[in-house]
């Protein structure tokens, strides 16, 4: 009998069919677009069309679904169990966590939007509301800066990490995407159907990650260009993806807890030192006026703003912004809920959802209110050029309002670091993750692996940069995403019946001994019972005491 042939190999480590396959497509993508980059982009553009127009209602309808549905997780009696052993404990303290966490997310997003996003709104305010560059304008624009780094964007990562983290802690299996099917699959997930979302998996999350490096190195080449007048261009961004790569290198020889844990506290450190820079040099009282105000437009608002297609004006608005964000926000998803649920091991469902959809989420609206805020009050008030400069050149918003402070030159280079360190994170975690995808789930992948991943990651940048920029990085993003959404609906799905049944079978357990612990009682009672009844029928005399008698008939007599 012929023996099996094995798909572990000296430097790969056990990859399959899940690693080839998705090798491949990638490698034809990166191909076509670096030799035919014209006809590639149009035909993105006409995909990207024919979904914004026949499915694009689908983004907004399941998004909100997402949101609703993993609050419900943290907040109900699921909430209760635990991710791992019963009594484990987490691998990791709660900063640490959390700066892994918001590192792994959207750090990058957050530093290239956090002017960008308000300015742009203040120069062509969405839906239309309110007249270019004006009060109104600005108040909308932080508005949905606020919705679009809100809630949902985070609901995403909390429902692929949580199914994961489930999956793999309490159940001891592989964490696999295919892996959180099997309540709905059974066996198949070992056949081609669960390969097949594990590829999709992995194609969703290069291009999802490629569009986070893409944004990082157009924000690095507008800081470096500001500081040495390097020209803003392909060339330069090839320059800078060239040395975020070599980082990276280095980051990924290091185990994950030291390497992404290091580098994600030191991120959390120098995001909070350029935040409280701008906070406490810039207009504060503005900001926090900015904060609470737009928090509560927020809360009021947000099931209204979370449906709005526009189908009266057909306008491409929300295409190009709602759209954008809940789409990259799915194709980053397989490989933030996957790190995220890597390092979530003894955490309750209940801390999870909380701290992956509450904590990060506050301080995104801080970092928005903050940057954002202070770069409308300059701007209205001051008249300082920051829309001319974002107007111009996108990512150059935030370095026109730094300007504006005190010690301007030294927050540009905290800047530009801060966002080499983000880059370097996302691009290490994303490694770490798509290894596991495509080595049948370990949790870690060699180190072949992982830097395979990662120049295959910096050649789908370096395509999209030269074909497109910024509108190729949005176009992919929303494309590439529209499947994996249909499989996360599914996921939900998956996961509530898996938890469901843990729920039903812990009651039915805590039914099974509340009836023990109901005729033990009963058995007592009834002993105890029996003890009085003979006690009264038979009263025990007190030892070292003299029995009553009653006296006889004859004593009577002669008393008398």
């Amino acid at each position: 009998m012929s023996q099996p042939v094995s798909s572990r190999t000296p430097i790969l480590g056990d990859v399959g069919a899940v690693f080839r396959v998705s090798v491949a497509i990638v490698v034809v993508f990166v191909l076509a677009a670096a030799i035919a980059p014209g006809p590639v982009e149009r035909a993105a553009q006409a995909v990207l069309h024919a979904t914004a127009t026949n499915v694009g209602w689908m983004y907004l309808l399941v998004m909100s679904g997402f949101v609703f549905f993993v609050l419900f997780l943290g907040l109900s009696r699921i909430g209760t169990i635990r991710l791992g052993a019963p009594d484990e404990r987490p691998e990791f303290s709660f900063p640490s966590w959390l700066a892994m966490i918001f590192s792994g997310g959207m750090g990058v997003g957050l530093v290239f939007w956090g002017v960008a996003e308000p300015m742009m709104h203040f120069n062509a305010p969405p839906l239309g509301i309110g007249l270019p560059r004006t009060a109104e304008a600005a108040q909308t624009g932080m508005l949905y800066a606020f919705f679009h780094w809100g809630l949902h964007q985070w609901a995403t990562f909390a429902l692929v990490g949580l199914a994961l983290a489930y999956v793999r802690f309490r159940h001891k299996s592989h964490g696999l995407i295919s892996e959180t099917f099997r309540p709905l699959l059974g066996p198949r997930v070992d056949t081609g159907w669960g390969k097949a979302i594990d590829v999709l998996t992995v194609v969703s999350t290069v291009f999802g990650v490629a569009t986070t490096l893409g944004l990082g190195a157009l924000q690095v080449n507008s800081g470096v260009a500001q500081l040495t007048g390097v020209p803003y261009g392909f060339p330069a961004q090839l320059v800078i993806l060239a040395v975020i790569g070599g980082l990276f290198m280095l980051s990924a020889m290091t185990p994950l807890d030291r390497g992404i844990r290091l580098l994600s506290n030191a991120n959390m450190a120098l995001a909070a030192a350029l935040l409280g820079s701008v906070l406490l040099l810039g207009p504060t009282s503005f900001i926090f006026g900015v904060l609470t105000q737009t928090l509560g437009e927020y809360l009021g608002n947000v099931i209204q703003m979370s449906l709005v297609t526009s189908p009266y004006s057909n306008g491409a608005w929300v295409e190009q912004w709602t759209m954008f964000y809940w789409a990259w926000g799915l194709s980053w998803a397989p490989f933030v809920g996957s790190f995220i649920a890597r390092i979530s091991r003894g955490r309750t469902i209940r801390e999870f959802v909380l701290g992956v959809m509450i904590v990060p989420v506050a301080l995104s609206m801080l970092w928005f209110a903050t940057f954002g805020g202070a770069a409308v009050q300059f701007e209205i008030f001051e008249n300082a050029g920051i829309a001319d400069a974002v107007a111009a050149e996108v990512p150059a918003g935030l370095y026109a309002l730094l300007d504006q402070l005190p010690g301007s030159g030294v927050l540009t280079v905290a800047s530009i670091i801060l966002v080499g360190m983000f880059l370097v994170t996302s691009a290490d975690s994303a490694t770490f993750v798509l290894g596991m995808f495509t080595s049948k789930g370990v949790l870690n992948p060699t180190r072949a692996v992982r830097v395979l991943w990662g120049c295959l990651q910096l050649l789908m940048v370096v395509v999209l940069l030269m074909t497109g920029g910024l509108e190729s990085l949005r176009t992919v993003s929303i494309i590439a995403a529209f499947p994996f959404m249909l499989l996360m609906i599914l996921i939900a799905v998956s996961l509530y019946l898996d938890l469901s049944q843990e729920i039903a079978a812990r009651d039915e357990k805590a039914q099974v001994l509340e009836r023990r612990i109901e005729r033990l009682l009963l058995r007592e009672s009834e002993r105890m019972a029996a003890e009085q009844a003979e006690a009264e029928v038979h009263p025990t005399v007190p030892e070292g005491s003299e029995p009553m008698t009653l006296p006889s008939s004859e004593e009577n007599s002669a008393s008398n």
